[in-house]
């Protein structure tokens, strides 16, 4: 085993040709670097200087050596470097699960503030179901994860995003499609487009719970597990649906929307984690993402 500093010692020296301003530059007396010399050719065997009285050259042997020197000693630096940049966060790979209603505003500036700080981490995205992000937090497939709260698994953590209130998302022919807003019981008599009661839990339960609070129980026509399908139907007339204000940003045509006037209850859009994680990248991602790693 070469020692580093056996190296360092031995490219100073090749490129000084001098062991008295090799031992200047390297802060050590002359005759403790002419013996590092010597035991770095006693352990290779070979003679790597030509010395006299007058001058020192590298051997053809030294001159080769000074090449491999060279390049293990750039090696050890790069990999010291990269080790700091991973420890500080700069360097690796978050896996990043998302909503796909989060890509209508929220999952877009996250990306962007987080690649303008880290341009080296990798991202790995994913677009997956609330139910599927908790499981995969959990078994470690992503490292963090865009969904809905809450997170009932104590091995996760999470912090809200944004909070959104719910609307009534209506053809623009509805006769309710010029109001700024109704009280939910006005929608009563509607064929309602629903959420999935398998993929979309959360939201399922809470608009029956508001449908139920405000004297009716919704008619449902068609199901649907994404924002954007429920809006198609709406815009195909097949009925209404209840959904996050976020809807609002798809701007789809023949849609029109209506704030309901006497729920104002919300869902939270939230950044969830594994409580446990080390990761120095994932922990970047989650400082800048929840505004504690400060602005881009």
């Amino acid at each position: 085993m070469i020692e580093t500093r056996l190296l360092r010692s031995f490219t100073v020296v090749a490129e000084e040709l001098h062991f008295g301003r090799a031992a200047r530059r390297l802060s050590i007396a002359q005759p403790a670097l002419t013996r590092q010399v010597q035991q770095l050719e006693e352990r290779l065997s070979v003679a790597l200087f030509v010395r006299s009285a007058r001058r020192v050259a590298l051997t053809a042997a030294g001159r080769i050596f000074l090449q491999r020197a060279r390049a293990i000693l750039n090696q050890i630096e790069e990999a010291g470097a990269e080790a700091r940049r991973v420890e500080a966060g700069q360097e690796g790979i978050v896996r990043v699960g998302f909503i796909h209603s989060s890509t209508y505003g929220i999952a877009p500036t996250i990306i962007r503030r987080f690649r303008s700080r880290f341009p080296s981490v990798l991202l790995d995205l994913h677009e997956m179901p609330i139910d599927a992000q908790v499981a995969a937090l959990i078994d470690g497939t992503i490292d963090v994860g865009i969904l809905r709260t809450p997170l009932a698994d104590p091995r996760l953590t999470s912090r809200v995003l944004a909070s959104e209130c719910f609307v009534i998302a209506l053809p623009d022919t509805h006769p309710l499609a010029d109001r700024a807003s109704v009280p939910l019981a006005a929608v009563a008599s509607e064929t309602f487009i629903f959420f999935t009661q398998e993929r979309s839990p959360l939201l399922y339960e809470t608009i029956n719970a508001m449908c139920r609070e405000a004297g009716f129980a919704p008619r449902v026509e068609q199901h649907a597990t994404q924002i954007h399908t429920m809006l198609g139907l709406v815009a195909a007339g097949l009925g209404i649906a209840i959904v996050p204000d976020v809807a609002r940003k798809l701007m789809l045509p023949n849609v029109t929307f209506c704030e309901i006037a006497d729920d104002a209850r919300t869902v939270d859009v939230a950044l969830g984690w594994r409580i446990t994680d080390d990761n120095p990248a994932v922990s970047a991602f989650v400082a800048i993402t929840t505004g504690t790693g400060g602005e881009a």
